[in-house]
């Protein structure tokens, strides 16, 4: 074999053999894929029965309560809109909290008092420093993702208005907390447990915690 003939073979064998990798790596990805959809497959409707059974027990634990927090609220003269409600037993050994949780919503009326606040705010703006200062003060006026203000900065609001006694400043934020209307959101049941240390140890009730 000549050395142009052993270089025309090396390259040859040097292209087979890359041929032959690429083809297995393909064939391992493609394996992958295929375990990954039979693995799927055959997890998802365990997790699924396991999803259902804890929401079931979540529902009867809830409601087998009703009892108990009708006669809380004529003992103690709990109101109805409580957000939660927790039990303990009399060792003091295990508690049960259930409740819902409440997302910051507002009538229309909030953008009213949103302009007087802000037009108050921008007013102040007389220099650099105050202009950053005024900056700082209306990322409290920013929305979330919904849409909505943050209950507690409408608070940090309420403070700062009170403190410069601004009748329009202060009106404007009390237009805002009086468009204040939460909504209750999902429900939510807590366990725990007092270990032998005497702390609270919290039972595992959702799918992630593992």
């Amino acid at each position: 074999m000549t050395a142009e003939e052993r270089q025309e073979f090396e390259a040859y064998k040097l292209a087979k053999e890359k041929k032959a990798a690429e083809a297995k790596r393909k064939s391992d990805r493609e394996a992958y894929t295929e375990l990954v959809d039979e693995t799927i497959a055959a997890v998802m409707p365990e997790l699924t029965n396991i999803s259902e059974a804890i929401a079931q027990k979540k529902t009867a634990a809830a409601e087998a309560f009703r009892g108990a927090l009708e006669m809380k609220a004529e003992l103690f003269g709990v109101k109805d809109d409580q957000q939660s409600h927790t039990f303990t037993n009399s060792e003091g050994t295990m508690r049960i909290t259930i409740g819902h949780y409440m997302l910051d919503n507002y009538r229309d009326t909030v953008n009213e008092g949103i302009a007087m606040v802000k037009t108050y705010i921008e007013s102040q703006a007389r220099d650099d420093a105050s202009r950053a200062l005024v900056k700082a003060i209306l990322r409290l006026l920013s929305r979330d993702e919904a849409g909505n203000l943050k209950a507690s900065r409408v608070l940090q609001l309420q403070k700062m208005a009170e403190e410069t006694g601004d009748e329009r400043f202060i009106e404007g934020v009390r237009i805002i907390q009086e468009s204040y209307q939460p909504t209750p959101s999902k429900d939510y049941i807590r366990a725990a447990v007092r270990d032998e240390s005497g702390a609270w140890v919290a039972i595992p009730l959702s799918m992630t915690d593992v």
